[in-house]
């Protein structure tokens, strides 16, 4: 009997040789099928890779959700089920054996399972401020999920009943400050074009995740950054956000490492968003402007 489970993992790759090899072993003895799609990795990422799988597709980079979705639909899998991975994260034995076990039962009236991640940081778990357990959708039935069309904080979105997996994916989200920094300036700025993107829709699209209190996890930390996050005046909300992380959710007690990401990550990038947005609002005044007065003197 194959102990094979009937998942097609897919990992999104590009330039992850320091990562790429922790990602594919913690999968290669029970996926059903390992897929990675690479966006013109330039490093060893595909030579590693090899190593593990001959299911190698290539095709250019947008954004993470078209290219997830595209993954999804394009790609030959032979298994119902998917598995989405970040080539920095990998598969704890714990929740191996949570999958094993799911797999091992009656799962004909679930369509999803939320999977917890543990945030590793400079080399540390950050276990407080808020950040474990943090609970997102990462296995699903294929014709019941997708990622959800956003260019920032994207989330899967699953139709019909879900449930919860035992143990841990682990998220290396960074070993290196420049890099980190460097990946969150183009995070940063394509939360601002999410922002204004949101403010000219003028209704809730039914293929997002939607903002609920009392929904799934995912759909209530969509709720705290809109509806409470969102309704807090910006500049002053980085440090309330902040001081919420790292004193009243105990995020001090992470150390050295948690101090960091606390700050980095808590005050540093919400204050660098909201920047960028405030910027892109002057300067959107300010062309508004040069046309008003360009107008005025074509009239006079």
């Amino acid at each position: 009997m194959s102990n094979r489970l009937p998942i097609a993992v897919i990992v999104l790759t590009f330039n992850e040789e320091q990562n790429i090899e922790r990602c594919l072993a913690s999968v290669a003895n029970w996926a059903g099928e390992i897929w990675l799609v690479d966006s013109g990795s330039s490093d060893c990422t595909l030579d590693i890779a090899r190593r593990y799988t001959s299911r190698i597709f290539h095709h250019p980079f947008v954004n993470y959700a078209q290219q997830r979705n595209w993954a999804q639909t394009e790609l030959p899998l032979g298994y119902e089920w998917v598995l989405h991975l970040d080539a920095s994260e990998w598969v704890s034995p714990e929740l191996e054996q949570g999958l094993r076990r799911a797999f091992a039962g009656d799962i004909r009236g679930i369509n999803g399972f939320l999977i917890n991640r543990r945030t590793i940081f400079l080399g540390r778990w950050i276990r407080h401020g808020g950040l474990y357990p943090t609970y997102h959708m990462r296995l699903y039935r294929r014709q019941h999920g997708h990622c959800e069309d956003r260019e920032y904080d994207q989330h899967f979105r699953v139709v019909g009943p879900v449930a919860r997996l035992a143990g841990d994916l682990n998220d290396n989200i960074t070993t290196d400050l420049g890099a980190w920094t460097r990946s969150h300036e183009r995070w940063a700025s394509a939360e601002t074009r999410e922002y204004f993107r949101r403010q000219a829709e003028q209704q809730a699209n039914e293929r997002r995740v939607q903002a609920r209190l009392f929904g799934t996890p995912i759909e209530r930390r969509r709720w705290l950054r809109e509806r409470v996050y969102g309704l807090v005046p910006p500049f002053l909300r980085p440090l309330l956000y902040f001081l919420v992380r790292y004193i009243v959710l105990l995020g001090f007690l992470d150390g050295t490492q948690g101090l960091i990401y606390h700050v980095l990550h808590g005050f540093w990038y919400r204050f660098y968003v909201d920047a960028k947005i405030w910027e892109a609002r002057q300067k959107d005044r300010n062309a508004t402007s040069v046309v008003q007065a360009q107008s005025q003197a074509h009239g006079s």
